[in-house]
């Protein structure tokens, strides 16, 4: 196997990156980058889900939400054995 050389640039990025963190902001002065929300959905994306379950919700017949809701159970159920 061929050995990896590192170069000076990647330790120098390396580091400006951990003084950058180390004083919370960029070196120029201006403020870091917010890293983006955990699982990496935006806060858009995880409000459009939240809508199209209520929306889905809203238009079951109350006779399909027990149905949902027991296929559901059973589906959690059948991976924990």
């Amino acid at each position: 196997m061929a050995k990896r050389r590192g170069s000076a640039h990647d330790f120098t990025v390396t580091v400006r990156r951990v003084v950058e963190q180390a004083i919370g902001e960029k070196l120029d002065g201006s403020p870091l980058d917010k890293p983006a929300p955990s699982g990496g959905v935006s806060a858009a994306r995880r409000a459009v889900g939240r809508k199209g379950g209520m929306r889905r919700s809203k238009a079951l017949i109350p006779d399909q939400r027990p149905e949902i809701a027991r296929v559901s159970a059973e589906a959690r159920w059948k991976k924990t054995r």
